[in-house]
């Protein structure tokens, strides 16, 4: 039986189908940004209520309703899942072997001026966790790093936060833009050269700000220098990388090089003046970065990250990438089959899996690696696996359920008649787009999880108002990622790392306006490359 999508199944009217399909977002919304129940919980009750509305709103049967449901949960395991546990089993390995500690001690020995290990530390290493791992281990451990520098708890919280955005477009692996393209139909590729043409400019831009935060306008007037060369540096990288060889790969590479331009930039090692010390770090310095380690240990503790970068290179190559796409199945997904409006199949109704090509699968190869050069024992290292896998437990069913909602609304159509409304907006849909991925974001911390709620939907829109459907898709990750500052879950995470636990609306009151500052220049610059003014930009 061939289900096919309605625009208006509530009385015939596009404006209440519209409100009624918009109940399964304000489900999630309430629970997490008013009640603040926990996210895993929040999702399976959205999930329950998209479904409820599929079925008695939009007539769509039980059994299709309950297999887009677990299309989605399944999706949300494999791939996005399998590259968040494999990239955290890796970080776990530094850590329990002590190469993190080596690795930590080796950018505390970069410079002793504080705005520069806030680069090195928040904005470079930031960005090579969250490449990692994401989902709030890269706040939560630079800001330990900077407190154990000197810094003061909020300052180290706040430079934290703020670092952790030009990253997180491409974190986990490329885990928010592998979602957003499967859950729009854009090809990858396509979604990853657009938004790497539009958070690279925020590259540009943080670095100077994170200067000025750890020390004011004397920060800021006194290592200008190295602060621009770190964002160029990172900017070129990430645009190379997500453009023309791996989105995966897009914050590896920006992060390292980042951190090379930093060194390389003349008196970016030179000691900072005593007053500059003293008017920064304010906190005590821990004593184990006066440790000096052997040069064998500090080679491997920067090893994992080097095997990630080879790893995933020698996957681009096209011989390799060819054979490697050749274990990739596809499937007609049983008990699904939907129509669009006009009666033709919709794109879900068939499911890929790249067992082989997949992100997971090569870090996966990376951490077999990481094992063998940090001497892991086997039985040690799946058991440090098998752990990651606990540890992620309620991500891992918050993921599941918000994928699973995702899903629902597309087959359902439900993404669609609220797409369809939105587009009203005509123009201004341009300047709100990358506001709906902020506003996803702030309320669930996790750009993937915007991306799943509100990739389709910002796709049916900018069809409609003849919009880019590739520059709205992008746009929502893109303005996502400067909502992460200001999510209750990162809050939390800042404030426990250092030490404040309950003083999260302090902290939030501190980037708030940093936040909002940075949306409206995306927003400006999604609203110039839908016009001529910078719309050469874009492929």
């Amino acid at each position: 039986m061939v289900y096919v999508q309605e625009l208006e199944p509530v009385a015939d009217s596009l404006g209440l189908s519209a409100l009624v399909a918009t109940l399964p977002l304000l489900t999630v919304l309430v629970l997490l940004g008013a009640v603040r129940m926990k996210a895993h919980r929040a999702g399976l009750i959205g999930l329950a209520v998209a479904a409820a509305v599929a079925w008695l709103a939009y007539g769509m049967p039980l059994g299709q309703t309950a297999s887009s449901a677990a299309q989605g949960a399944v999706f949300g395991l494999f791939p996005i899942l399998w590259i968040v546990v494999n990239a955290l089993w890796v970080y776990r390995m530094t850590v329990r072997t002590r190469h993190f500690d080596i690795l930590r001690r080796s950018f505390g020995r970069l410079s002793d001026d504080p705005r520069i290990q806030a680069l090195v530390i928040a904005f470079c290493f930031g960005a090579l966790l969250e490449a990692l791992a994401g989902f709030g281990a890269p706040v939560a451990i630079c800001s330990v790093m900077l407190v154990a520098l000197g810094f003061d708890p909020v300052r180290a919280a706040v430079v934290a936060l703020v670092a952790n955005t030009a990253p997180v477009a491409f974190g986990a692996m490329g885990t928010p833009v592998v979602t957003l393209a499967q859950v729009t139909g854009i090809p990858l590729d396509t979604v990853a050269t657009v938004v790497g043409r539009q958070t690279p400019l925020l590259a540009l831009v943080v670095p100077l700000l994170l200067v000025a935060l750890v020390d004011g306008r004397r920060g800021l007037r006194e290592t200008w220098m190295p602060a621009a060369a770190c964002g160029l540096a990172f900017a070129a990288a990430q645009f190379a990388a997500s453009n023309y060889v791996s989105a995966q790969l897009a914050d590896i590479g920006a992060a390292l090089a980042g951190a090379g331009a930093l060194v390389a930039v003349p008196g970016a090692r030179r000691p900072a003046a005593e007053p500059v010390r003293a008017a920064v770090l304010t906190g005590a310095r821990s004593t184990d970065l006066d440790h000096d380690d052997p040069r064998p240990d500090v080679l491997r503790a920067y090893a994992p990250y080097a095997l990630i970068v080879a790893i995933f290179s020698v996957a681009q190559i096209p011989p390799v990438k060819d054979f490697l796409a050749e274990a990739t199945r596809t499937f007609d997904w049983p008990f699904l089959n939907v129509g669009d409006p006009a009666g033709d199949p919709v794109g879900g109704n068939v499911f890929s899996l790249p067992v082989v090509s997949t992100g997971g699968t090569l870090v996966l190869l990376a951490g077999v690696g990481t094992a063998a050069v940090l001497r892991v024992p086997a039985r040690v290292a799946v058991r440090e696996w098998l752990a990651t896998v606990h540890e992620l437990r309620f991500a891992i069913l918050t993921v599941t359920s918000v994928l699973g909602l995702a899903y629902v609304m597309n087959l359902s159509g439900q993404a669609a008649t609220i797409g369809h409304f939105v587009a009203d907006a005509g123009a201004g849909l341009a300047f709100l787009s990358p506001v709906l991925g902020w506003f996803g974001v702030a309320v669930s911390g996790s750009d993937t999880s915007a991306n799943a709620l509100f990739g389709s939907l910002q796709v049916t829109a900018a069809e409609q108002s003849g919009l880019s459907p590739e520059l709205l898709a992008a746009a929502n990750s893109s303005g996502g990622v400067l909502g992460k500052m200001i999510s209750p879950q990162n809050l939390t995470i800042a404030c426990a790392a250092v030490g404040l636990a309950g003083k999260e609306g302090d902290l939030l009151r501190k980037v708030l306006p940093w936040s909002i500052g940075l949306l409206l220049v995306m927003c400006l610059i999604v609203v110039g490359q839908s016009t001529a003014v910078l719309g050469w930009m874009l492929p």
